[in-house]
């Protein structure tokens, strides 16, 4: 979407034509005469967009048939957002958006008015140049509302990695470890070292999800629960999600597994 408000900045009514209601699909085919890359993307865009109205026009019954004899069973079944934005979506996933863009932002004059945002000397090169590092990923499971996941507690989080630790050493098979060693300090074992690093890089990584971005992590931030206790340390993070910021903060007794009876 972001996207797509770029392309239609100032575009000339010229070259989003005249009676077409879809400015981007305009764009896109009249790139596409001059821009082999593009033509390619209007193309399988236009293939997406015959088997949507074929599958609209299927009876609910006939279609899981069809599917199993139909050479074309994986292509996916587009949802309504992935229709909206169909154009730039498929010059996404076919790695060619950054492509186009710096096709269109070399050819400014012919789409778009001098100040247009494609047609700025700086904005136009910098957003094609923005767009290399998304045309290089590999978009095979896109992500919908209902498949995210919300973060498990700190605590089942320790647990799932002691039970996990638990079967990773064969070095003492009849006794779990303990996330953390606490007898690193006297220990000269090069293996309870390595098992304690790993430890302390799983604890740094206890607050990641699929939902949040991790802008900021420190360790050992103090924080007093109640007046007659003293400051316990911790390990503090700042994340960002959709619509807000969220600090969490884990004790290090947790993390290293050694919270005992403490409240």
């Amino acid at each position: 979407g972001v996207v797509e408000a770029c392309l239609l900045h100032m575009l000339k009514r010229r070259a989003a034509g005249f009676l077409r209601t879809d400015k981007v699909a305009a764009l896109f085919t009249k790139v596409g005469k001059t821009c082999p890359i593009a033509g390619d993307v209007c193309k399988k865009v236009q293939e997406l967009q015959q088997q949507v109205e074929s599958r609209k026009n299927q009876p609910n019954g006939q279609e899981p048939l069809k599917r199993q004899g139909s050479t074309t069973s994986k292509t996916p079944v587009l949802t309504p957002q992935a229709i909206k934005h169909i154009w730039v979506r498929t010059a996404l996933i076919e790695k060619v958006l950054d492509k186009i863009v710096q096709y269109i932002v070399d050819n400014c004059s012919k789409y778009y008015e001098k100040e247009a945002l494609l047609a700025d000397p700086v904005c136009g090169p910098i957003l094609a140049s923005l767009l290399v590092g998304p045309c290089a990923l590999e978009y095979t499971k896109l992500k919908t509302a209902d498949h995210y996941w919300t973060d498990p507690s700190a605590d089942e989080l320790v647990q799932r990695h002691r039970i996990h630790g638990a079967h990773g050493r064969q070095d003492s098979p009849s006794k779990r470890p303990a996330l953390g060693i606490r007898k690193r300090h006297s220990s000269g074992s090069t293996s309870e070292d390595r098992f304690a690093a790993s430890a302390r890089e799983y604890v740094e990584s206890l607050h990641q999800n699929s939902r949040t971005h991790l802008l900021y992590g420190k360790n050992n931030v103090l924080v007093q629960p109640k007046d007659d206790l003293e400051a316990i340390p911790g390990y503090l993070s700042l994340h960002q999600s959709a619509d807000s910021l969220t600090l969490k903060w884990t004790p290090n007794q947790l993390m290293n597994g050694t919270l005992g009876d403490s409240e």
